[in-house]
């Protein structure tokens, strides 16, 4: 029988195609990528034997709720920055981008915002894309993380997959991580083929729904 999960890596290989990506790892929502992208920039700044605690992570004021929780779930400590921003926004001083409103062909490489240009692609950036239903790649439910980094890779497929070892049985598998689940399915890849056939190849950035002031939340503070 052939491997019903080899749809999804098809699905990664058609963003990568698109985007102008090195590479795209797939998730259920913009929200769980956003929380491996910071949890994987975390983790190599401890690695590397910077000692902190829970380091601060500046967000716009006005964005969705989802985006200062995953701050905190990957261990950081959301701060705000008073942003009129359009399409992204960067999570500083990360280099990961919140790309949730914006997706179009050779993003990655860089384009034209508003009255930005940004560029992301650059060693360890990473840019973090939603498949929700109200989006321009709509899926119903879908995430992804667009990066250029080999090590970053390896690590966040396992992390997004219970710390499991993609086409190995638990049974065989050696467990040295925490992870969790955020796999995207085979179903919602095979979806994402076919819509992103027919998506055009210029979109421009979604308009922002209207959010809070996330900063004077107590739950944030």
């Amino acid at each position: 029988m052939s491997n019903p999960f080899q749809v999804v890596r098809d699905f990664e290989s058609a963003l990568c195609d698109y985007t102008g990506a090195p590479y795209a790892v797939t998730t259920t929502s913009c929200t769980m990528a956003l929380l491996l992208a910071v949890a994987w920039h975390l983790r190599e700044r401890r690695w590397q034997n910077i000692h902190f605690d829970r380091p601060a992570i500046e967000i716009p004021k006005r964005t969705y709720v989802s985006v200062p929780m995953s701050i905190i779930h990957a261990d950081g400590r959301p701060t705000f920055r008073d942003e009129e921003w359009v399409g992204a926004y960067q999570l500083k001083p990360l280099r990961v981008w919140d790309s949730a409103r914006w997706f179009t062909s050779g993003m990655f490489k860089g384009g034209p915002i508003g009255n930005e240009y940004l560029f992301f692609g650059a060693f360890g950036g990473m840019m973090c894309l939603s498949f929700h239903w109200s989006k321009h790649l709509s899926l119903g439910q879908g995430g992804a993380i667009l990066h250029d980094n080999a090590d970053a890779d390896k690590w966040l497929r396992r992390a997004r997959f219970d710390g499991r070892t993609e086409g190995v049985t638990p049974k065989d598998d050696h467990f040295d991580m925490m992870g969790w689940h955020c796999y995207m399915s085979p179903r919602d890849a095979a979806d994402g083929l076919t819509r992103l056939r027919l998506l055009p190849k210029q979109n421009e950035p979604l308009p922002n729904d209207p959010y809070p002031d996330l900063s004077q939340m107590e739950i944030f503070k």
